[in-house]
Protein backbone atom coordinates (compact mmCIF):
# COMPACT_ATOMS: atom_id res chain seq x y z
CA UNK A 1 0.00 0.00 0.00
CA UNK A 2 1.14 3.50 -0.79
CA UNK A 3 2.14 6.08 1.63
CA UNK A 4 0.23 9.21 1.34
CA UNK A 5 2.16 12.07 0.71
CA UNK A 6 1.86 14.79 3.03
CA UNK A 7 1.77 18.79 2.40
CA UNK A 8 5.01 19.21 4.33
CA UNK A 9 6.77 16.39 2.27
CA UNK A 10 5.86 18.24 -1.11
CA UNK A 11 7.29 21.53 0.43
CA UNK A 12 10.24 19.83 1.70
CA UNK A 13 11.08 18.33 -1.72
CA UNK A 14 9.93 21.23 -3.59
CA UNK A 15 12.42 23.12 -1.81
CA UNK A 16 15.29 20.82 -2.51
CA UNK A 17 14.33 21.99 -6.56
CA UNK A 18 16.49 24.52 -8.72
CA UNK A 19 15.17 28.07 -8.67
CA UNK A 20 14.10 26.72 -12.09
CA UNK A 21 12.32 24.24 -11.33
CA UNK A 22 10.97 25.57 -8.41
CA UNK A 23 9.28 28.39 -11.02
CA UNK A 24 8.46 25.10 -13.65
CA UNK A 25 6.25 23.92 -10.63
CA UNK A 26 4.37 26.91 -10.12
CA UNK A 27 3.63 27.63 -13.50
CA UNK A 28 2.46 24.02 -14.08
CA UNK A 29 0.39 24.24 -10.67
CA UNK A 30 -1.21 27.65 -11.78
CA UNK A 31 -1.93 26.09 -15.41
CA UNK A 32 -3.19 22.77 -13.62
CA UNK A 33 -5.36 25.35 -11.25
CA UNK A 34 -6.61 27.16 -14.29
CA UNK A 35 -7.98 24.23 -16.10
CA UNK A 36 -9.77 23.06 -12.59
CA UNK A 37 -11.16 26.17 -12.34
CA UNK A 38 -12.16 25.75 -15.82
CA UNK A 39 -14.01 22.49 -15.64
CA UNK A 40 -15.77 23.73 -12.44
CA UNK A 41 -17.28 26.42 -14.32
CA UNK A 42 -18.42 24.58 -17.54
CA UNK A 43 -19.84 22.24 -14.78
CA UNK A 44 -21.72 25.02 -12.99
CA UNK A 45 -23.11 26.02 -16.05
CA UNK A 46 -24.33 22.41 -17.46
CA UNK A 47 -25.90 21.91 -14.30
CA UNK A 48 -28.11 25.36 -14.37
CA UNK A 49 -28.90 24.30 -18.07
CA UNK A 50 -29.56 20.95 -16.64
CA UNK A 51 -32.01 22.93 -14.47
CA UNK A 52 -33.62 25.63 -16.50
CA UNK A 53 -34.64 23.06 -19.01
CA UNK A 54 -36.18 20.99 -16.04
CA UNK A 55 -38.29 24.35 -14.27
CA UNK A 56 -36.05 24.10 -11.56
CA UNK A 57 -35.04 28.05 -12.26
CA UNK A 58 -36.54 30.98 -14.41
CA UNK A 59 -35.17 33.69 -16.09
CA UNK A 60 -34.72 36.64 -14.01
CA UNK A 61 -33.31 40.43 -14.03
CA UNK A 62 -30.96 42.04 -11.72
CA UNK A 63 -33.51 44.34 -10.10
CA UNK A 64 -35.34 41.21 -9.57
CA UNK A 65 -32.96 39.26 -8.22
CA UNK A 66 -31.79 42.00 -5.80
CA UNK A 67 -35.65 42.73 -4.65
CA UNK A 68 -35.49 38.92 -3.80
CA UNK A 69 -32.02 39.60 -1.79
CA UNK A 70 -33.63 42.48 0.23
CA UNK A 71 -34.85 41.30 3.64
Amino acid sequence: MAQATTFSDVLDGADRLTTEEQETLVDILQHRLAEQRRNQIAADVQAARTEYQQGQCRPTTAGELMAELQP
